[in-house]
C-alpha cells in the first residue's frame, strides 16, 4: 500500500497549501480531504456526494463504494489513474484538484464501481451508478466495459464507451470520443483499444475493431476497421497517415500529425 499512502500524503500537503492560499476553502478541504481516514474514504465520499439521490442517500452510497475501494486492486488503480493525469495533463499541478474536480477521473472511478457490482450480479445498482455518472459527469460508460489502469479521460464531456469495449492500460481519451457499435451487430460489437493508444477529441471508433498497441487516432476521425500497432490514422473514414514518434502516444499526448 506504499503507493497509496505516498499519494495520500501528497494530497494532504496539497490541501493544506491550498487552504493557506485561499482560507475560505478550508471547509471544502476539511469535509472532502482532511477529515477522511485515507484515499479510499475520501474517494468514496466524494463520489457518493456527487451521485446521491433521494432513493440512494450519500451515506448508503458511501458504504457501497467503500466496499469497492477497500480492496487494494481498485484503490491502486485509482492511484495510477491520478498519476496518469498529473504526468500527461499540462493543466495538472498535483493530485488534489484531480480528485476533487476532474469529472473524467470521477467518471472512471464510478465505472469501476458499476463494473464491480455488475460482476457481483447487482445489476440494478450497477445501472444506477452508470446512469447517475452519465447524468452528472456527462460520460456514458456501460457497466460491462473493461477498462485498465493508467487511463486518462481528459475534459471527458461526451465520451461514450459501449458494452463490449475493452480499453487496456495507459490509454488517453479526449472529449467527444465514441467507442460504439455499427448498429447492425449483436454480441461482441465494440472496439478493443490496446495499451498506449491516444484517441483525440471527437474521434468515432465503431464496431468490433482493434486499435493496436501504441496507435494514435487523430481528432474527428471515423475508424471503421482495425488500426495496426504504432500507426497514426486520420480522416473520414480514417486512413493511415504516418507513425507516432513514440511507443506510447498516450503518455506523450501529442495530437499533431507531423510525425516520424
Amino acid at each position: 500500500m506504499t503507493i497509496v499512502n505516498d499519494i495520500w500524503a501528497d494530497i494532504l500537503k496539497e490541501s493544506e497549501n491550498k487552504i493557506s492560499l485561499e482560507p475560505e476553502s478550508q471547509s471544502l478541504f476539511q469535509e472532502k480531504i482532511l477529515s477522511c481516514n485515507g484515499l479510499d474514504d475520501s474517494l468514496s465520499g466524494k463520489l457518493a456526494d456527487d451521485l446521491s439521490t433521494k432513493e440512494y442517500s450519500s451515506k448508503i452510497l458511501k458504504g457501497k463504494f467503500n466496499e469497492v475501494f477497500s480492496k487494494n486492486e481498485f484503490l491502486e488503480k485509482a492511484v495510477i489513474d491520478l498519476k496518469a493525469v498529473k504526468e500527461r495533463d499540462p493543466a495538472s499541478s498535483g493530485f488534489v484538484f484531480t480528485l476533487l474536480f476532474s469529472k473524467g477521473f470521477a467518471a472512471l472511478q464510478a465505472h469501476r464501481i458499476a463494473n464491480y457490482f455488475m460482476k457481483a450480479k447487482q445489476e440494478v445498482f450497477a445501472y444506477f451508478v452508470q446512469s447517475r455518472s452519465s447524468a452528472i459527469y456527462e460520460v456514458d460508460i456501460h457497466p460491462n466495459a473493461e477498462i485498465g489502469h493508467g487511463v486518462m479521460l481528459d475534459h471527458a464531456t461526451g465520451i461514450v464507451i459501449g458494452e463490449t469495449s475493452v480499453i487496456e492500460n495507459d490509454v488517453s481519451i479526449f472529449q467527444g470520443v465514441t467507442l460504439g457499435g455499427t448498429g447492425k451487430e449483436t454480441g461482441d460489437r465494440h472496439p478493443k483499444v490496446r495499451e498506449g493508444v491516444l484517441i483525440s477529441s471527437a474521434a468515432q471508433i465503431l464496431g468490433n475493431v482493434e486499435i493496436g498497441r501504441g496507435a494514435k487516432v487523430a481528432a474527428g476521425s471515423v475508424v471503421l476497421s482495425d488500426v495496426e500497432p504504432n500507426t497514426t490514422v486520420a480522416g473520414v473514414p480514417a486512413i493511415v497517415v504516418g507513425k507516432p514518434s513514440s511507443e506510447k502516444p498516450a503518455t506523450d499526448v501529442d495530437h499533431t500529425l507531423e510525425e516520424a
